[in-house]
């Protein structure tokens, strides 16, 4: 094998201009063309390809080496740089060539299990097996260099804007936030365990306590927690907090944040403010609390319309405190045939609705699915209620508001993407504000916090903590873009008092808040300023930005839906002297 001897990389593959000379570039073989006394070789790195020419007049031990690469050897040229006769459009350097006179094989490759500029046609397990292969492949370079700007530019902002970038422990008190901890056992504290942070939360408030009033950190967060296409078992959060502000100088710093990353990275001018919608809002126009506002669609309550209908669906509905409300899919009528309408109606029934009506209205007369429980002019005043058209589509679900806004906020999306027409380019941020404050559980039949104990109930709701739970709206927001929730903050209690009694109104005792939060509930006997904060994900960020399908393309290494990593074959198991100066035994037997 070749050493580099006292040759040194002078430009990147990508980088290299027909004003360059003589140059020496290094790399991955992508493509070699042996046309017998001609050799053509496509040199890759990660700015791009350059194309190494070998001809009759090249050295004939050179040719011979040439004649020898093929896919992924490692290799360095050194060569002169000319004007291509064929010119290749698709590439940064496809007017160019470089004779080479000079060529080191520094590494040999064995055969990939799969073309390293083809994979995307690769199942994803085999690609995750190789994943160093599948990272060499450009499009997933281009993603992970697109990741490396978006976060040079976010330290970049809030360092110009007066934070200070200050690291928080990665192995920290066990205390209940929302999922499962990762646990990590001690040698030295016998039967005690570190767990991995879920977020810097407590840290970063504490860090306002001690008047450090502007905190950043690009933080690793962990949790323990079903995985699905935007969801990792460990990830990278945005995550600051501010003193001696309120909840609007938060979300303007944060527009001012996306406004320059967007323009930065993708020249595109995103305009502030952002739209602020309550969470109640969303959830009636919407059906969610990430709603994409890029198309129409939006729900409609025909309750008022339909009471007098003698149709037992509506009419229980209504009288069981439910509502009947639809949505209007405009120009629908023609693709959602009654074949198309009854796969909406079993997705309908997935999510928890008892079924689907529907006005088809393809023809001159709309076809109506309860068309017979209608008298004279009812089905025209249904029609004029949402505003419908020939060519329409009309669904409609009656229940309890709880079930009826998530499914028709579901097939709102769903009719959307088979209609094609959500625009891709177009970006739209929105600020989800008035959060509820609690959530009834089903299953434990108590009122439990929607975020972490911290958040600061809006003023005029303090009244309802005990006499009216559902009544409670949080100083707590989120930031949406295009139906993906990017982002959470909230201003934070900061009254010990206070605190204590949203402890207890989580059913918490004394001795379980001084357990879990002791050292917290003390260090606010000691005063500290008004403080909130947020914590953006950087990983849903870069996907969205690099208009990636999965979280997967823009993380180095991820792990797959049982949270395991098939390239290192990680977790595994450890010896039992490991496992014995950690205090711990298992009854699980080893394959």
């Amino acid at each position: 094998m070749d050493t580099m001897g006292n040759l040194r990389r002078t430009h990147y593959c990508g980088d290299v201009t027909l004003n360059d000379k003589e140059v020496v570039v290094c790399g991955f073989v992508q493509k070699v063309r042996d046309m017998g006394n001609l050799i053509f070789v496509d040199l890759r790195d990660r700015t791009g390809i350059v194309q190494l020419s070998f001809k009759e007049t090249t050295a004939p031990e050179i040719f011979e080496k040439a004649k020898g690469l093929h896919s992924e050897y490692v290799i360095m040229a050194h060569g002169e740089v000319i004007k291509r006769e064929s010119i290749n459009k698709e590439l940064k350097t496809g007017l160019l060539e470089i004779i080479v006179d000079d060529l080191r094989i520094l590494s040999k490759a064995q055969t990939p299990p799969f073309e390293v500029s083809n994979s995307e046609k690769v199942n994803d397990e085999l690609k995750l097996k190789y994943r160093y292969l599948d990272l060499r492949n450009a499009k997933l370079q281009q993603n992970i260099i697109k990741r490396h700007e978006i976060a040079k530019i976010t330290r970049e902002y809030f360092y110009d804007n007066g934070f200070l970038e200050i690291e928080t422990p990665m192995m920290m008190k066990s205390t209940p936030e929302g999922a499962r901890d990762y646990l990590v056992p001690s040698r030295v504290h016998a039967g005690k365990f570190y767990a991995l942070p879920q977020s810097p939360q407590i840290y970063k408030q504490l860090l306002m306590i001690s008047g450090y009033d502007r905190y950043i950190q690009l933080a690793r967060c962990f949790r323990d927690e079903d995985l699905r296409a935007d969801r990792q078992p460990e990830f990278t959060q945005i995550d600051l907090e501010m003193s001696f502000v309120d909840d609007t100088d938060i979300q303007n710093c944060v527009e001012g944040y996306i406004q320059r990353l967007f323009k930065e990275v993708m020249n595109i001018d995103v305009p502030a403010p952002f739209t602020r919608m309550t969470f109640a809002d969303a959830m009636n126009k919407y059906g969610s609390d990430k709603p994409d506002t890029r198309f129409g669609f939006e729900i409609q309550d025909i309750s008022e319309t339909v009471k007098d209908i003698d149709f037992v669906v509506f009419k229980s509905a209504i009288e069981n405190g439910g509502s009947v409300r639809a949505i209007n899919v405009k120009n629908g009528s023609d693709v959602y045939t009654r074949k198309e309408i009854d796969k909406l109606t079993e997705h309908a029934k997935g999510i928890g609705a008892k079924g689907l009506a529907y006005i088809r209205w393809n023809e001159e007369q709309p076809n109506c699915s309860f068309k017979k429980f209608l008298k004279d002019g009812e089905l025209e005043t249904i029609l004029s209620a949402v505003d419908a058209q020939k060519g329409d589509l009309i669904l409609i679900c009656a229940d309890k508001d709880k079930v009826v806004l998530p499914t028709l906020g579901a097939l709102r999306t769903i009719v959307a993407k088979k209609l094609d027409i959500i625009p891709e380019d177009k970006y739209n941020f929105l600020w989800i504000t008035e959060m509820p404050f609690f959530e009834w559980d089903e299953d434990s039949g108590k009122w439990l916090a929607m975020h972490h104990p911290f958040t600061m109930p809006m003023e005029e709701c303090l009244e309802y903590l005990d006499s009216d739970p559902a009544n409670v709206r949080a100083k707590a927001w989120d930031l949406v873009l295009n139906g993906t929730e990017l982002s959470s903050g909230s201003m934070r209690i900061t009254d010990s008092e206070l605190q204590q009694k949203m402890f207890e109104s989580l059913g918490m005792s004394d001795e379980e808040i001084q357990a879990k939060f002791g050292f917290l509930v003390d260090a606010y006997h000691y005063a500290s300023p008004p403080h909130g904060g947020m914590g953006i994900g950087l990983d849903r960020l870069s996907m969205i930005m690099c208009k990636a399908d999965s979280l997967r393309d823009v993380v180095a290494f991820p792990k797959v839906q049982n949270a395991s990593e098939l390239m290192s074959e990680c977790p595994s198991f450890v010896d039992d002297q490991q496992l014995e100066e950690l205090h711990i035994k298992t009854d699980i037997k080893q394959d």
